[in-house]
């Protein structure tokens, strides 16, 4: 596999990562304001 492919495929995973971890933080944002729970779940 040449470099180029290696880059191509390592910035492929850190914009998916990156992507992935920004909408998780918004949702975790929005819970918090509107005091809901993270993930759905009554864990009290």
């Amino acid at each position: 596999m040449s470099l180029q492919m290696k880059q191509r495929i390592l910035l492929a995973v850190l914009l998916l990562t990156g992507f992935v971890l920004g909408r998780l933080v918004v949702r975790a944002f929005m819970n918090l304001l509107l005091g809901g729970t993270m993930f759905g779940g009554n864990f009290l």
